[in-house]
């Protein structure tokens, strides 16, 4: 399963549109491709598993609802007069995992795609000599000859130091992404993108909560009617157990008769990665099995296929480890989707610094902001002082950078001076530090569907990202979710009466760290080998020597720079292994 689809648009339209050559015809037909009405001059393939909804104008590929859950028909878009009415209505009505191809608006010409801002469809587009091509997967557009994979190494030069953030641009020569919630017009050779949707408008006035009580209130029901929606439309769940307080609010929210429900946890030979203290309530809650998975560290693979071909580097040794583990209990069970809490320290204002006393500061004034110090003090344990002390610095100095470059075991010459740019960086008059930093963090969960290929063979839902769920988090302001003393408060106040308490009450979390140093301590002479013999290093932009020296020197107990290790790694995977 997971979203396919594949656009062509002639670079010089001719009444007929595109023409494809039998044999082409017949691949896509082998690959499960059947042809489906699009905007002229546009020639549209989708998967046998992907829904294609007709609308005025053009089509929606994906899954698309109302906001009370409703899966909605075509006749529901009959009123929609025009194409920017269209948009508004999917954008303002609507929620889902979309991408809507419509006519574009005079008095522009072509074809208009616009990608929803969860990113739960794919979307990357290149032009070629005669075609301009918009696909969920640039395998499919390889498989029919209209691309061949050549790498950008500017490109990859500026992923290595900005391993973990998302742009429009990508590795593979010539591709571009569409990002979340924005909107591409696409003529002759001409593309045109703009914003259609942002954050921001739900982090400012009017938007903004005052009432804890309704901001919770909102939270909860938007949570519910996403997570129920999708268990209606999937059927069989795998749920991700990590025991940890945002997947476990998922899999409340599957308690009922919508879907049938299996939990999976993993477990490391080390300590610091067994959660089911945690998740085994939670699988008991629902009246299901919890299925534990042992990550062995021999099985790990530092050199290994990619099960689909990603437009960037994102999948990591635990990553894969942890795709073929889930995918395995997934086949077992027949389970058709996989839920997982991703994004949820992100959405639900995960905080470990003092911004949040800082936001009620310049948002309330002193008394709020008094409040909020109070709460800092008894969420990190430290004295009242401290806490008035780390605010008033925070004040001082503002949000912090929403992105720096890590220059680690890199060249010199391959560090990029060139920050990135993305459409939710721009900050507004009056931003809050909190709320800059928080939409930059929502910004950086963009890479997690590329990180986790198992999206591909079967529906990789991540409610806590999904639209509805994230407007109604980015209306409470960030000291809110600190009330009391609690991180996440907000969350725990909407469940509270759906949790076991031992989650509930959890302040700890798991971390995967200690089981990662296994890995790189019992590999580190492959790691070594696989960087100093590969792509990277051939193409000047590792730095030898300080890797040697790394390599050689016995690591001192809390360490963890050999995480970075694991980032060089993936990326030089990815380079060997196109697909």
């Amino acid at each position: 399963m997971g979203y396919r689809y594949l656009g062509l648009l002639p670079i010089e339209p001719s009444r007929n549109g595109i023409a494809l050559s039998p044999e082409q015809s017949a691949s896509l037909c082998a690959q499960g491709m059947r042809q489906v009405d699009a905007p002229w001059p546009m020639t549209l393939f989708v998967g046998e598993e992907t829904p294609a909804l007709p609308v005025p104008a053009g089509v929606v590929v994906g899954h698309v609802f109302s906001r009370d859950g409703a899966q909605l028909e075509a006749n529901t878009f009959a009123s929609t007069a025009g194409p920017r009415t269209l948009d508004d209505h999917l954008l303002t009505q609507c929620w889902g995992e979309y991408l809507l191809i419509r006519r574009a608006a005079p008095p522009a010409q072509g074809v208009t795609l616009l990608r929803e801002p969860s990113g739960g469809v794919p979307c990357f587009y290149f032009s070629g000599e005669r075609v301009t091509v918009v696909t969920s997967d640039v395998s499919l557009a390889s498989s029919l000859g209209l691309y061949r994979r050549q790498i950008d190494w500017n490109v990859i030069a500026w992923l290595l130091a900005y391993t973990h953030v998302n742009t429009a641009e990508t590795p593979l020569d010539g591709v571009k992404e569409l990002l979340p919630g924005c909107a591409l017009t696409l003529h002759d050779r001409t593309a045109t993108v703009v914003p259609a949707w942002s954050p921001w408008r739900f982090a400012q006035a009017p938007h903004r909560h005052h009432s804890p009580e309704r901001a919770a209130s909102a939270i909860g029901t938007a949570v519910r009617t996403v997570v129920e929606t999708w268990a209606r439309i999937d059927k069989a769940v795998l749920m991700e157990l990590s025991g940890g307080l945002d997947s476990s609010i998922v899999a409340a929210c599957l308690k009922g008769d919508s879907a049938n429900v299996t939990c999976s946890t993993l477990v490391t030979p080390v300590p610091g990665a067994d959660e089911r203290r945690y998740a085994q309530p939670v699988a008991d809650m629902l009246g299901t099995q919890l299925h534990t998975t042992m990550l062995d560290i021999d099985e790990v693979s530092i050199d290994f296929d990619l099960p689909v071909q990603t437009a960037r580097p994102r999948v990591s040794v635990l990553q894969q480890a942890a795709n073929t583990a889930m995918t395995a209990v997934a086949t077992s069970q027949g389970a058709n989707s996989f839920f997982s809490g991703g994004g949820g320290d992100t959405v639900f204002c995960y905080s470990s610094g003092a911004v949040p006393a800082a936001d009620a500061f310049k948002e309330r004034g002193v008394r709020a902001g008094v409040r909020a110090i109070r709460d800092l003090s008894a969420l990190h344990d430290c004295t009242y002082w401290k806490a008035g002390r780390l605010t008033l610095k925070k004040l001082a100095r503002g949000a912090r950078t929403p992105c720096k470059p890590n220059p680690m075991f890199l060249d010199a010459s391959a560090v990029s001076p060139s920050p990135p740019v993305h459409p939710w960086f721009a900050r507004p008059n009056g931003a809050l530090p909190g709320d800059l930093e928080r939409i930059a963090e929502l910004a950086g969960t963009q890479v997690f569907r590329e990180g986790a290929p198992r999206g591909a063979t079967r529906w990789l839902r991540l409610p806590l990202l999904s639209q509805p769920v994230v407007e109604a988090c980015l209306q409470a302001p960030t000291w809110m979710w600190i009330a009391g003393g609690r991180n996440r408060a907000l969350a725990r106040d909407a469940f509270a009466d759906r949790l076991p308490r031992a989650v509930l009450e959890r302040r700890s979390k798991g971390t995967f760290v200690s089981y990662s140093g296994a890995i790189y301590q019992r590999k580190r002479r492959e790691m070594r080998a696989y960087l100093m013999e590969g792509h990277l290093r051939r193409q000047g932009l590792l730095d030898a020597r300080v890797l040697e020296a790394f390599f050689a020197t016995n690591l001192h107990p809390r360490d963890t720079a050999f995480m970075r290790i694991f980032d060089l790694c993936m990326v030089e995977n990815w380079l060997r292994h196109p697909r």
